[in-house]
């Protein structure tokens, strides 16, 4: 389960008036869930058995397969993750020192169904492997692509360069853009990312 996780793209989720960045994988023998408010990370690992139980303790008017319960959770999780929520479906967090708790409040076959999340803070290899790593990995791959964008307008700066000196002019004056700075671009972008996260 948690090696198909990986392949899961996170989602930025609301759950009542918090905001998060969740990811989860759900199978007939279970489901394991990730959720990250960037400040902590923690996580849930079900197997069957123990949806089985916790869904006896929490829907004592539902008898449904085990198969069947994940197989609805993941209905009403998939949609949430993937930006288009179910307006019939509720869910509210809570915080504490061991871990957070999602409540889910929805409907099946006419009956009111309830299920809670309970998750502990994720290992620190877990951390790594779904989160650091990624993140470290897509940072010098956006690094490596603006190298290459750089030298690229350097490089078209040149032949622009060499039009102008060859007697070339616009026919368009509003065409005309002034040589790449890059260090001038750098301040203008790190002064834009500031004021946008203030």
């Amino acid at each position: 389960l948690e090696s198909s996780l990986l392949t899961q793209p996170w989602a930025s989720v609301c759950f009542g008036e918090s905001a998060f960045l969740a990811k989860a994988c759900f199978r007939d023998t279970g489901y394991v869930l990730l959720i990250s408010d960037l400040s902590s990370v923690w996580y849930e690992n079900a197997d069957a058995e123990a949806v089985g139980q916790r869904s006896k303790e929490l829907n004592k008017r539902l008898t449904v397969h085990v198969s069947s319960f994940l197989h609805r959770l993941c209905k009403l999780m998939c949609p949430l993750l993937a930006g288009q929520p179910d307006t019939t479906t509720s869910f509210s967090c809570h915080r504490s020192a061991s871990g957070l708790s999602l409540h889910v409040r929805s409907e099946l076959s006419g009956l009111p169904f309830y299920w809670d999340f309970h998750c502990c803070p994720a290992p620190m290899e877990m951390v790594s492997r779904h989160l650091m790593r990624p993140l470290i990995r897509m940072s010098l791959v956006l690094q490596y692509q603006v190298q290459e964008l750089t030298s690229l307008l350097r490089q078209k700066d040149a032949e622009i360069e060499d039009y102008r000196e060859s007697g070339a002019t616009l026919s368009r004056d509003r065409l005309r853009t002034e040589p790449f700075q890059e260090e001038t671009f750098q301040q203008n972008f790190m002064a834009e990312v500031r004021s946008g996260a203030s």
